[in-house]
């Protein structure tokens, strides 16, 4: 039934979120917290296929919050776009094997220009996770579907990590609804807000 199934992928990514919540090594998130929060220059996020998406998503949620960050897109990067990065920018490489070729092909790049590097994925002992200089681990037991193939538990569990970071650094900074509505003018949360901001 459609119903059954739907709920069995849905209770399936709920687990593996509470398990995640057991198995995050919470040191590294609060140093990765930490340079987010004392960056003085961008933060880039970067990532191929559904990857890409959780990276997207991450770039979204936490510039609403206030923070210098953008989305880099790995065939762009390696066409010139690695300019944009200087000396102590933050850059986030997700990757669930940590050995996406696209990626691996300017790590060198990032290092000569000195950034600080995080990768976020399974494999430490990756290519990614090797020239790292901060690894985030999140990992699941199992995607839901037949295969355990599909990024659907996995990437779910990349972007609340982020939506948790996000919101630490929202209720431990002097973000305001103020600023929040300055961020986020148009649709409904923009409309409460303003109904709610003087």
């Amino acid at each position: 039934m459609v119903e059954n199934s739907i709920k069995s992928v849905i209770e399936a990514e709920s687990d593996e979120l509470k398990k995640l919540t057991e198995s995050l090594d919470y040191d590294v998130v609060n140093t990765l917290i930490k340079k987010i929060q004392n960056n003085k220059g961008n933060i880039f996020v970067t990532g191929c296929g559904t990857s890409a998406m959780a990276a997207k998503k991450i770039v979204h949620t936490m510039q609403v919050v206030n923070q210098r960050i953008f989305y880099l897109n790995p065939s762009d990067a390696v066409h010139g776009g690695i300019g944009a990065i200087e000396k102590d920018d933050i850059v986030i490489m997700v990757s669930k094997g940590g050995s996406t070729n696209e990626l691996c092909s300017f790590l060198e790049n990032l290092k000569s220009k000195e950034a600080f590097i995080v990768y976020v994925g399974e494999n430490g002992d990756s290519k990614i996770g090797k020239s790292a200089d901060l690894f985030l681990k999140i990992k699941i037991e199992k995607e839901p579907d037949e295969y355990n193939m599909l990024a659907t538990a996995s990437t779910l569990a990349v972007i609340s990590v982020f939506d948790a970071i996000a919101i630490y650094i929202e209720r431990n900074s002097s973000f305001s609804q103020k600023v929040f509505l300055e961020n986020h003018p148009s649709g409904d949360v923009g409309d409460r807000l303003s109904a709610i901001v003087k």
